[in-house]
């Protein structure tokens, strides 16, 4: 398979993954991305009567926009556009488990919407509101940015102590076999790791359904050794949210 028909299926299945229906695929090849739009006025034309014919509500974009591209698309849209960023945050939050997944997540997801805080968005400071309406003034705005730029040094902080905690564990263990599983996201990794040690570990037919490093330890055949099994790989995934 072409590697771009791979890249557009592996996003419509994380698009279903995160409770989405696909209606279709557009594709535009450009030698350089819109700068306004993204894609080109003509295609972008294409994607507005398909939406209009389709009662389509929302439309995602298998790269990551500049915050002026979804705005500029929404506009003229007039649905919810996302990005591949987006999409995959909106799935990790669904899926972390443990306080540091959802410490590293919520970092990730604040870390991407600090420079599209734009009036467009409800203050953080109401707790009535919704991302979409109506903004607030100047004033509550920029209290907005600094409450999330506040938020995002304490989460920092945060997973400091979680890693010192995790280099503690980490020499715990020092001189025992280590053996991890990797390899692409539902791939059955987590079905091996049950099979081996009885973790217990959600294994289902979906994209990051592990989000959470799991450990634990095995006996196999007289040799103990250490199996974890780690958050899979997909082909794009944001170089931001590597971490």
């Amino acid at each position: 398979m072409p590697v771009l028909l791979q890249h557009l299926e592996e996003l419509k299945t994380l698009a279903e993954t995160a409770g989405a229906e696909v209606e279709g695929i557009i594709t535009q090849r450009l030698q350089h991305p819109h700068s306004k739009f993204f894609m080109g006025p003509g295609k972008l034309e294409e994607v507005r009567a398909r939406i209009e014919e389709e009662k389509i509500d929302s439309v995602i974009a298998d790269a990551t926009l500049s915050p002026s591209q979804i705005k500029n698309l929404q506009d003229v849209l007039k649905v919810k556009v996302l990005d591949r960023t987006n999409l995959i945050l909106d799935i990790f939050a669904s899926r972390a488990q443990s306080a540091v997944a959802k410490t590293q997540v919520e970092l990730a997801q604040l870390e991407y919407l600090l420079p599209r805080l734009t009036k467009q968005w409800m203050g953080l400071s109401r707790q009535g509101g919704g991302i979409g309406s109506r903004g607030p003034g100047e004033k509550v705005l920029e209290s907005d940015r600094r409450a999330l730029r506040n938020r995002i040094l304490l989460l920092k902080d945060k997973i400091k102590s979680f890693d010192k905690q995790a280099e503690t564990r980490r020499k715990s263990r020092e001189g025992m076999v280590r053996v991890g599983l990797v390899g692409y996201t539902n791939a059955g990794k987590s079905t091996l790791m049950n099979a081996i040690s009885g973790a217990g570990v959600e294994a289902v037919d979906k994209l990051f359904a592990t989000l959470d490093t799991t450990v634990r330890n095995v006996n196999l055949d007289g040799q103990e050794f250490l199996l974890s099994d780690t958050v899979g790989f997909i082909r794009k995934l944001p170089a931001g949210l590597v971490e």
